[in-house]
């Protein structure tokens, strides 16, 4: 079993005081503990911004890419690595944004990775922007005046059921419980998971705070949620009113991107080696005479 102290990383946590962050890192690091796995077939994949800094503070196998790009950089590293458990930590300003495309066609071909958006709302590590999750009219420090962010948010849920996610859930910081659970479930998943992470930013979002958060969310497990429902997920998805539903939405099976790939079975993709003479043979009966 892994202990605590073989996963203390090896940087200071930077985050601010009170981030919903420090909830995240503790349920990741306990969700580790708990399934049991070998530390060295983990890896951890992350972008830009306050929430992509968790590879600094855990000791796993990890890959700090560039904005935007975790989910492909993520879905490379699995494919050439069918044994690892592939994780990928982003922030909503990250992946909701430039990183979108990636996530829907990484949904649309069941990439067997799991995603754990880290949901605040704003784009924390560059001073408070509003982020593609802010709720149409909200005042940041960049959005217009006085009219707030000028556009509806993304809906992270609704965005990964009707792009293909097998594995669709949502979870709260300050509930570690259920976020160890979900994250546990988005783990041993076979097939592409999202969860997505509801969390204050205590320094720049002032409305999506502790107290806000659990004020107004509840539990789809607790209320009797048929997971198995893809079109009840989605109403669950858009009912996003004075309730905010949490746990798992939806949850299915189907093939992998991997097993429809010319994959060798045998060995990882990473080991393989191709004969020129065959890569020629192939070319040369494309040819047309």
């Amino acid at each position: 079993m892994i202990s605590k102290e073989q996963l203390e990383g090896v940087q200071d946590i930077t985050w601010c005081t009170g981030c919903g962050n420090h909830g995240i890192l503790v349920a990741l690091r306990d969700t580790v503990m708990k399934l049991r796995y070998p530390q060295h077939e983990y890896l951890l994949v992350s972008g830009i911004g306050c929430g992509s800094k968790i590879p600094h503070y855990i000791n796993l196998n990890t890959i700090h890419t560039l904005h935007g790009r975790s989910i492909a950089v993520a879905q490379g590293a699995h494919l050439v690595n069918l044994d690892l458990k592939v994780l990928v930590h982003v922030g909503d300003g990250d992946t909701l944004g430039e990183g979108l495309g990636h996530l829907m066609h990484a949904a649309r071909r069941n990439v067997n990775i799991s995603v754990f958006i880290h949901n605040n709302g704003v784009m924390g590590l560059t001073k408070g922007q509003f982020s593609p999750s802010a709720r149409r009219g909200y005042v940041s420090t960049t959005s217009p005046p006085a009219a707030g962010a000028p556009m509806d948010p993304v809906n992270t849920v609704a965005f990964a059921l009707t792009g293909g996610a097998t594995f669709v859930g949502r979870g709260f910081s300050g509930n570690r419980k259920s976020l160890i659970s979900l994250m546990t479930q988005a783990v041993k998943h076979k097939g592409f998971a999202v969860v997505d992470i509801l969390q204050p930013c205590v320094t720049w979002n002032r409305e999506l705070t502790w107290k806000f958060y659990n004020e107004h969310t509840y539990s789809l497990q607790e209320s009797g949620h048929d997971i198995a429902n893809k079109q009840l997920a989605l109403e669950k998805a858009f009912s996003n009113g004075e309730k905010i539903p949490t746990g798992v939405f939806y949850k299915t099976k189907a093939p992998v991107l991997s097993e429809s790939l010319a994959i060798p079975q045998d060995s990882q993709l990473k080991e393989h080696k191709t004969n020129p003479k065959d890569v020629q043979a192939i070319i040369d009966g494309l040819l047309i005479p």
